[in-house]
């Protein structure tokens, strides 16, 4: 709870100087490659966190197929819970609430008088503004630029990290805790800096209103319901592999339970598919802005996405489906620790 609490009030106190630069928006370009910059530097960190950690690389043949299963499930069922809940709701693939009937991507108005209504005028504007700064964003190549960032962190806690500080590896992950801890409250800034100058997030609050919450709960019922259907083709207990993915990709906090509980191969496989969910969403995130929607993005890394994963999400879709990333995090985050003791017993 401290570090969401961290998070939070990083993000606001960007949020406030972003508020006051509105002016000099043009100036602040270089805000993105720095945020670039940092995303790709705190994945090559993650990755060398992970490489180094035996219990990761020693156990990717046999408990690694059953974590790599249950994540892409999960996953699989977590985007097309969000996507159901979203169309229900009238959310377009934008994050944006749908105005009238005609609200698919690319909004036709079929009479003049339509066209002289400003409603309409703005939002056909605010589509094609959206398209066009889609078309700008290079996703591919952030895609292939962070998988070449892990592969690379990954193979360097593996071969170097671990030589270094053989016998004292407490001190690397105290260090690399402390390094990713610093980084994701610079990127939060940055992230908070650019709703500000955006200066949409509360009107597009507002819009879309206690409907919000829903993409949480929508991401809650695909992940246990994703669960409880590998619990049939898994070697593990239903109640286990409900546990396992009521940790919401949170791999310091819900292993750790399931362990004390007992269960010490969910507890193995709940470790790593929380490592993996976190993985996979930073590769697939920009992917699926592209191809399904932006809101959809903040359902694959699960807690995740109020953190490590926010700036990616940011990144790759528009400044305030932040707004959606944070809440849907926060909210996970907070269930991890309710959820996850009751289903385990």
């Amino acid at each position: 709870m401290a570090d969401l609490a961290l998070y939070l009030g990083v993000t606001i106190i960007g949020y406030f100087f972003g508020s006051k630069l509105r002016s000099k928006r043009d100036s602040l370009l270089w805000t993105g490659k720095v945020q670039t910059v940092a995303i790709t530097l705190l994945v090559l960190c993650m990755g060398a966190r992970m490489g180094a950690n035996k219990e990761i690389t020693e156990n990717l043949s046999t408990i690694g197929i059953s974590a790599f299963l249950i994540t892409v499930v999960i996953m699989l069922f977590s985007t097309a819970a969000i996507y159901i809940v979203r169309k229900l709701l009238g959310i377009d693939r934008y994050g944006r609430v749908s105005q009238g009937e005609n609200t698919d991507d690319r909004q036709v108005f079929d009479s003049p008088a339509q066209m002289e209504n400003t409603d309409a005028a703005d939002l056909k504007e605010q589509v094609h503004d959206i398209e066009k700064e889609e078309e700008k964003q290079n996703v591919n190549m952030m895609t292939i630029v962070i998988l070449i960032s892990v592969i690379i962190g990954m193979l360097t806690g593996y071969f170097v990290i671990r030589e270094m500080f053989e016998g004292n590896m407490e001190v690397f992950e105290s260090a690399a805790g402390l390094g990713i801890k610093l980084g994701l409250c610079l990127l939060l800034i940055f992230v908070g800096i650019d709703l500000g100058i955006e200066g949409s997030v509360i009107s597009n609050f507002k819009a879309v209103g206690l409907r919000i919450f829903a993409i949480p709960a929508a991401v809650v019922a695909g992940t246990l319901t994703a669960a409880f259907v590998m619990s049939f083709f898994l070697d593990l207990t239903m109640r286990e592999s409900l546990a396992i993915g009521a940790g919401f990709g949170w791999y310091t906090l819900a292993p750790g339970i399931i362990m004390e509980a007992g269960h010490m191969t969910a507890s193995a496989v709940c470790f790593l598919h929380n490592v993996m969910r976190e993985l996979f969403a930073i590769v697939l995130i920009p992917f699926v802005a592209k191809k399904i929607g932006y809101v959809e993005t903040v359902g694959l890394p699960g807690s995740a996405a109020m953190d490590v994963c926010l700036p990616i999400v940011e990144k790759a879709t528009r400044s305030d489906i932040a707004v959606y990333s944070f809440i849907s995090g926060a909210i996970l985050s907070i269930l991890v620790p309710i959820l996850v003791p009751v289903i385990i017993g």
